[in-house]
């Protein structure tokens, strides 16, 4: 058997953390062993819709490193990829059920069906539709047809039998089929629904192995009943645990940050950073090892070490993940990187400034805060430069002291010269270092977190620093 694994988004809004997951773990498993990876855009659910979304949602599985083999913009053997483009597909397998019985015209209104399941659910039973149209006979159908009645296409559910598929983590799930509705296949507006194109689509497109969330597990007795109508081989079903908040709350939520894919790359979390964190939520290498590329993850990824039990989506584990990341990129490749965030700098001033904020960023988007004072103006309350205890007339000296070393300097930003020249201007005075450095930290920048200020003299420039050391001496 190939194997050929999927992704399958729906086009209404923002494509999730928890997506990228799973898309990684389908894309892996396909690559392990030469397969191929397909991606289907899922857009049967026209009400909910967002313009725009498909291609965003394209962009960001390219922006997380991924490509499909089949799909959107690719094409393959097996399309078209979108499914609203596949709707005489769809037709025609539903008319096939219904010739053999197993599927059956349903006329009933929406405000008849609502009245129902509150009629159900006052008696304690569990709401599913009762067959009025079942017994419907062929004449009765056509002439309502004729008519204009609106209708839609149900499955008909075996009855007295005991449902059963296979799951990977899970094993062998049974469930009666007295439990299960008469799901609609086709709606009013000849639009097929998820659970009945997915199983079409899966199967016409050769898909042999269905990774997803296990919030689709109590739709996959319906689906398995399909394979079984139209007899066909099921897929091997995969249901992965679903990703928990850090207070053990329930699912991940918005409340301790945001969920979306694209949010965390917007954020300054590195891609591969992401994957890494993302690989262990989940999934047990079964050693020690934390740190993963994409393709050593390939290499050693197997259906059989997924988890059973949810993971924790821990953002203080996935911090630790990404700074390692930053510290590993080349001072070049970072400044690339910080591009992003600081547009306005050249890409030389960026490498210059890679090696001083590599060790003190959690995310590239830190970096603003952290170099405002090199690009912008700096406003500070004076009272920021009585560090230590400090009174005005020492800061007036220190800062003094310090314009004339700058002054005198023959090579600007020759950092250990600088270095060396202060403490001894700091020895000679009889001062404090840590406070000498900490009111020189404060007039260069406003700030009391910076880079090696001494490091970023260059970056500054003599003028600008002159000048704001003179500022600070009229305290």
């Amino acid at each position: 058997m190939q194997v050929r694994t999927r992704m399958a988004p729906s086009p209404t809004g923002e494509y999730h953390i928890g997506h990228i997951r799973t898309l990684l773990y389908n894309y892996a498993f396909a690559k392990k062993h030469k397969g191929s990876f397909i991606i289907r855009i899922e857009d049967t659910d026209q009400k909910r819709l967002v313009k725009g979304a498909k291609d965003k949602i394209l962009k960001v599985i390219k922006d997380y490193g991924f490509d499909w083999d089949e799909g959107p913009k690719k094409g393959g053997p097996y399309g078209p990829y979108i499914q609203t483009q596949r709707l005489d597909i769809y037709k025609k397998y539903a008319q096939q059920l219904i010739d053999e019985g197993k599927a059956y015209y349903c006329f009933c209104s929406s405000k008849r069906l609502d009245k129902m399941r509150q009629e159900q659910k006052k008696r304690g039973e569990l709401p599913k539709y009762d067959r009025r149209c079942l017994s419907l006979s062929k004449e009765e159908i056509e002439k309502k047809i004729r008519n204009g009645e609106s209708y839609v296409i149900r499955m008909k559910i075996p009855d007295n039998r005991i449902i059963e598929w296979e799951d990977v983590i899970r094993g062998k799930i049974k469930v009666p089929s007295k439990d299960i509705d008469d799901q609609v296949l086709i709606k009013s507006d000849g639009i097929p629904t998820y659970h009945f194109a997915v199983v079409i689509d899966d199967h016409l497109m050769k898909i042999s192995h269905i990774m997803r969330g296990q919030s689709w597990i109590p739709s996959a007795p319906k689906q398995a009943l399909l394979y079984e109508f139209f007899g066909w081989q099921a897929p091997v079903f995969v249901h992965l645990t679903v990703l928990m908040d850090p207070d053990g709350k329930g699912k991940m939520s918005k409340r301790h940050g945001s969920v979306f894919a694209k949010s965390f790359l917007d954020e300054g979390y590195l891609a591969e950073a992401l994957l890494n964190f993302l690989m262990l939520l989940g999934w047990n290498p079964g050693t020690n090892q934390e740190f993963f590329s994409l393709d050593e993850f390939i290499k050693i990824f197997s259906l059989e070490k997924l988890h059973k039990s949810p993971a924790t989506f821990d953002r203080k584990k996935l911090n630790y993940f990404n700074k390692h990341y930053i510290q590993e990129k080349s001072n070049e490749d970072l400044a690339k990187l910080l591009k992003k965030f600081l547009p306005q700098v050249s890409l030389k001033i960026l490498i210059e400034l890679s090696p001083l904020v590599k060790e003190r960023i959690t995310k590239l988007s830190e970096v603003v805060e952290l170099t405002k004072f090199l690009f912008k103006p700096i406003d500070y309350p004076v009272e920021m430069l009585l560090q230590r205890g400090a009174d005005k007339k020492l800061v007036k000296e220190m800062m003094s002291g310090a314009i004339e070393v700058l002054v005198n300097l023959t090579e600007w930003g020759e950092t250990k010269i600088t270095q060396e020249k202060l403490l001894k201007l700091i020895k000679d005075n009889g001062w404090n270092v840590g406070q000498f450095f900490m009111i020189f930290r404060v007039a260069l920048s406003g700030q009391k977190i910076t880079p090696p200020i001494i490091d970023c003299l260059k970056i500054l420039g003599k003028e600008k620093c002159l000048k704001r050391l003179k500022k600070a001496t009229e305290i």
